[in-house]
């Protein structure tokens, strides 16, 4: 580097360390005002992980941004404030379903931040089992993928578990083909959950119609199947590479660049309005006509939006449906709750997942 250079980079990071020093000292104020506040709830039944507050907190920043850093990096930068914070007290220990490298696991450290306990789970039903045992304090579920829909069995679940929906993330799905020598020279079969193999089923098709595919329970139980046998390519996340020492044959083979799953974050708290809410709902209406028409009237009436309508079978062989149900608001919501408590007497099943915030 030559002196011209240096002489210009020199103050230039002399500011930068000075700026660093200051950030140091303010996130060390910050997290003593947390414990104060840990500390003043000590006797009540407040919970350390609030969704609505923490969704508060990135909002007002993101409104009073002026820029540079765009408002997603604000929102990754105090979600990890907030969670080192939080984990002063105590780290929230967090099911997931593993093993490490999946998608639900970067849905957690999207959500909560890395200072948690990840808990690994071999399915989705343990996901749910230990969160109402309480082995976990939170868990988080895959609900639907932009191109292939629903995840039933999380439907299944929510419909029985008396657990809460207490949020929501939305996390790029980047799929990636990996085995253990970067090529498929002896490789005979793909691995991959039924839900990434249909996501890649055309490149899969133009490129290597000649191997056969197989189901995982998980992306990354297939990228820890492929690091045990020389046979099997795995088609995974780029962390499930990384954490399972393969190497990237292929990145971004998914067939929908824009392709996204949508998780939530289960638990057992009541969240109150934070002022951008969602509440989800499961409902039932008998087998006649005109039901899910007069079921849908009251949110018309009171002007209450639905940004999400999914049927799932009532598996009674007549032919009825649960219908699950996503609309702009909070229960608390003043027109929210007039349009629940007229939808509730019309319907022969009404249950209410949980409200909590949209995703940043």
């Amino acid at each position: 580097m030559d002196d011209d250079l240096q002489k210009k980079l020199a103050p230039l990071r002399e500011r930068i360390d000075a700026i660093d020093t200051q950030v140091l000292e303010l996130l060390s104020e910050r997290a003593r005002t947390a414990q104060a506040v840990g500390q003043a709830k000590e006797h009540h039944a407040g919970a350390v992980f609030r969704p609505e507050r923490e969704a508060q907190i990135i909002r007002r920043l993101q409104e009073l941004n002026g820029g540079p850093l765009p408002p997603q990096a604000l929102s990754a930068i105090w979600t990890e404030i907030m969670s080192a914070c939080r984990a002063l007290e105590q780290p929230a220990r967090v099911a997931y379903l593993g093993p490490q490298g999946t998608y639900s696991e970067l849905a957690v450290l999207a959500h909560f931040g890395h200072s948690v306990e990840p808990v690994s789970c071999g399915t989705i039903d343990e996901v749910f089992r230990s969160v109402e045992t309480r082995r976990a304090d939170f868990g988080i579920v895959p609900l639907e993928n932009s191109n292939e829909g629903a995840v039933n069995r999380t439907l299944d679940l929510l419909l029985t578990s008396p657990v809460k929906v207490l949020g929501e993330r939305s996390v790029p799905v980047v799929q990636c083909l990996m085995t253990r020598s970067g090529t498929l020279d002896g490789v005979t079969v793909i691995r991959s959950h039924p839900q990434s193999l249909a996501q890649c089923q055309g490149w899969l098709s133009d490129h290597h119609p000649e191997l056969a595919r197989a189901s995982a329970a998980s992306n990354a139980e297939a990228a820890r199947l492929a690091s045990e046998d020389p046979t099997v390519a795995a088609i995974a996340s780029e962390q499930a590479a990384e954490r399972w020492e393969l190497k990237i044959v292929a990145a971004g083979i998914q067939d929908d660049p824009h392709n996204r799953t949508r998780f939530l974050a289960i638990g057992h708290l009541e969240t109150t309005p934070s002022g951008r809410d969602k509440t989800s709902l499961i409902l039932a209406v008998p087998n006649e006509a005109g039901a899910v028409y007069r079921m849908l009237a009251p949110l018309a009436e009171n002007g209450v939006s639905m940004t999400r309508f999914e049927s799932r079978p009532a598996r009674t062989g007549q032919w009825e449906y649960y219908f699950y149900v996503d609309i702009e608001g909070h229960r608390d919501d003043p027109k929210v709750a007039k349009a629940l408590a007229a939808l509730q007497a019309r319907v022969a099943f009404f249950k209410v997942l949980g409200s909590y915030p949209v995703a940043p």
